[in-house]
């Protein structure tokens, strides 16, 4: 079954000039493609109603600040089963804990800056999708 994700390079990966790499490991997967992709700087608006429910925890308001300090990368990417593949491909927000091969496992330095954002369920894939791209949903 074919579905959509959206994936943000943040402003982490655009900064250490990792978005060619990172987009072309999705794109290496046999029938995965990028059907949109913008570089844009995020407004506070968009990254509270991204975020929204992590509202009140610790790193709320770093996540927001790191979020908003330079532009990303915001793609969407469809595919057989992308959602999980993609979440795989990045591997675990903690750089020393993800797998030589995912994205945070061969660039990762340190957690709160950790390179890339993938949907983790299609519910949060077509909610966040809304967000990024209204006109593809």
């Amino acid at each position: 079954m074919s579905q959509r994700t959206l994936v943000l390079l943040k402003p982490d990966a655009v900064r250490r000039s990792l978005v060619g790499e990172i987009v072309g490991r999705i794109e290496k997967k046999a029938d995965w493609r990028i059907v949109a992709l913008e570089l844009r700087t995020l407004d506070r608006a968009t990254l509270e109603q991204h975020y929204a429910e992590h509202v009140g925890k610790p790193f709320y308001e770093p996540l927001v600040e790191f979020m908003a300090s330079g532009p990303v990368v915001a793609l969407v990417a469809e595919g057989e089963r992308v959602i999980e593949g993609v979440r795989r491909l990045a591997g675990p927000t903690d750089p020393i804990a993800a797998e030589p091969g995912s994205i945070r496992g061969d660039f990762g330095t340190i957690t709160r800056e950790n390179l890339i954002h993938a949907s983790d369920s299609e519910e949060s894939a077509e909610r966040e999708l809304k967000i990024f791209f209204p006109g593809l949903v």
